[in-house]
């Protein structure tokens, strides 16, 4: 490519980025803070807490801190679950500008999720897709009642930064190799699920500089730059490497939803069809998805998801041997499905916020194949062209009508993000046998007075893998039930699955000690629970001083307890 033509490229893009993509984010995210409105004054829930408003790694700016993010070792990534401290680094920046109010997390939410939007607009036109057309599909990612949970959920905003990055790498690698890497590796640092972008710039490189006949492609072949993409697999390989640890270190205290490998394998099929109902019809989304295990290999759930996963696969298989680029998309969505199918044992293997990066591809891939079937039909009818405008007519009009109710149920769907009360209420509404509707009703009925029902649901969500004991300690609802039987023996249960967990582990973090200690507070092993504090103590972490205090707290109970003891035994009997 010479000089005068690359110039005319780059003038181009210029143009066509200040007449279009600016004015079309602010379209979008004008509509975005209208449709998640509702959820803009929400409160910090649920990860929120750990992420940002108890995180001190945030709330601190500090060479100490800042190298703690960044350490794929330290304390703050064991307390996060992950290695990502581009979210957090994200977190921190919002915090000194925000501090405790939330609207601004919201709304930086909304307008990257906007910006976001606005990409896919130009990664489908890539394709080959209208302008309009594109549009149209950004606009449903935009709306979807799906990605409510990645936007109104401040913490999420690892999602959406994620995805923003990864859209940049793969609209910059063609022309900008060395910075695609760049924004490749930073979406990897935000979120894991962002290593999709691998296998997709590679598959459009293929596809693009293919000369099979029956490509979809309308574009020249670009640049494959295949010695860059070797950079992009050896940063994924590190940081599955890094990210194995860290979450290896951080997952032992909530055990999977599913123990059992063979029924977590099925329920990979299953979780594909529920899937595939929330992207379709925008139903069947919760908080805290807990679906029934599945039974055998006739469960409808496992026979329709693996009818699913046969048409698509078949699909994608079809439309990659002529190098088709739906093909690239349906791998964009199945990817993007993987890591979330089940295969790792997750505490919630389904959730809203998983669509986030599987609905962008199978976006594409509808448009594509959609814009296959027009030409068909344009081929095979002999429509006049007043036909044809009205036909396209018809598709618009239905299109609009898809917008208008995707964006009814995304509002109604931002008043769940507003509480813990509205979050977790949610929960039990979608799934009464599931752990949140079993805690919140022992929680209830311990309140009431109702003790013999508050173990019995405290029982029901243990079956389900709860484990939770410092919730039993924290909430004042289980005060005046501290010495019932029942309530002994669950909590005691609990705190020897913590036990089990936690206490074979070496130079473990500031918060798994101190959830170790109360572990052994509940089982009375009050000397093991303060050589627990007291050897956090010496190790670096935001919480030394709490620690610090907890084992002074436990010496003068011990102690107390001590003299109470030979007070008795000094007793004339």
């Amino acid at each position: 490519m010479n000089t005068s033509h690359e110039s005319k490229l780059k003038e181009r893009a210029s143009v066509s980025f200040s007449r279009t993509v600016l004015p079309l984010w602010g379209l979008f995210s004008l509509v975005g803070l209208f449709v998640y409105g509702p959820s803009l004054g929400g409160d910090f829930i649920s990860d929120d807490l750990h992420y940002v408003a108890a995180n001190e790694y945030v709330h601190t700016v500090s060479l100490s801190n800042l190298i703690d993010i960044w350490n794929p070792q330290s304390e703050v990534t064991v307390m996060v679950e992950n290695y990502a401290p581009v979210h957090l680094m994200l977190h921190s920046a919002e915090w000194q500008v925000f501090g405790a109010s939330v609207v601004g997390y919201h709304v930086v939410n909304v307008v990257l999720h906007a910006l976001a939007a606005v990409l896919l607009v130009l990664i489908y036109q890539r394709s080959g897709i209208g302008f309009y057309v594109a549009a149209g599909g950004a606009a449903l990612f935009l709306l979807h009642p799906a990605n409510v949970e990645s936007v109104a959920w401040i913490s999420q905003i690892k999602s959406s930064s994620a995805l923003v990055l990864s859209l940049l790498a793969l609209l910059l690698h063609a022309r900008r190799p060395a910075w695609a890497l760049v924004f490749f590796t930073l979406a990897l640092l935000a979120k894991p699920f962002a290593a999709f972008a691998l296998v997709v710039v590679a598959l459009f490189s293929w596809v693009r500089n293919s000369s099979v006949s029956g490509s979809s492609s309308q574009r020249p072949p670009e640049p494959a730059h295949w010695k860059w993409l070797l950079g992009w697999l050896a940063i994924v390989l590190a940081y599955t490497w890094v990210e194995s640890s860290a979450f290896a270190d951080s997952a032992a205290m909530t055990p999977p939803l599913y123990a059992d490998i063979g029924v977590r394998l099925m329920m990979i099929f299953s979780v594909a069809l529920r899937y595939a109902w929330m992207v379709f019809s925008g139903r069947g989304l919760s908080t805290f998805h807990e679906p029934l295990p599945v039974t055998g290999l006739t469960d409808p759930w496992f026979v329709g998801g693996l009818a699913l996963l046969v048409i698509f696969g078949l699909w994608a298989l079809h439309a990659l041997l002529r190098r088709r680029e739906e093909g690239v998309y349906l791998v964009w969505a199945a990817v993007s499905f993987g890591p979330l199918s089940g295969l790792i044992p997750l505490p919630y293997p389904l959730a809203d916020r998983y669509v986030y990066f599987i609905l962008p591809g199978l976006i594409g891939a509808l448009i594509l194949a959609g814009m296959r079937f027009y030409a068909t039909l344009r081929s095979s009818w002999a429509l006049g062209e007043v036909g044809r405008r009205r036909f396209v007519w018809t598709l618009g009009g239905l299109a609009a009508l898809v917008l208008i109710q995707a964006s009814q149920l995304t509002y109604a769907r931002s008043h769940v993000f507003i509480s813990p009360e509205s979050l977790m209420s949610d929960a039990e509404i979608n799934y009464p046998e599931g752990v949140a509707a079993s805690t919140r009703k022992a929680s209830r009925a311990a309140r009431e007075g109702r003790f013999d029902d508050a173990v019995f649901y405290l029982k029901a969500a243990r079956v389900r893998g709860y484990n939770r004991v410092d919730n039993l300690l924290q909430d004042p609802a289980y005060g005046p039930m501290q010495s019932h039987p029942g309530f002994i023996a669950v909590k005691n249960e609990m705190a020897d699955d913590w036990i089990d967990r936690l206490a074979a582990k070496s130079d473990i973090s500031h918060y798994t000690a101190r959830a170790l200690a109360q572990a052994y507070i509940v089982k009375e092993n009050l000397p093991q629970a303060v050589a627990v504090l007291e050897a956090a103590v010496g190790r670096p972490g935001p919480i030394g001083g709490t620690l610090q205090a907890d084992a002074d707290m436990v010496r003068t109970e011990i102690a107390l307890r001590k003299r109470l003891e030979k007070a008795r035994t000094a007793a004339p009997r």
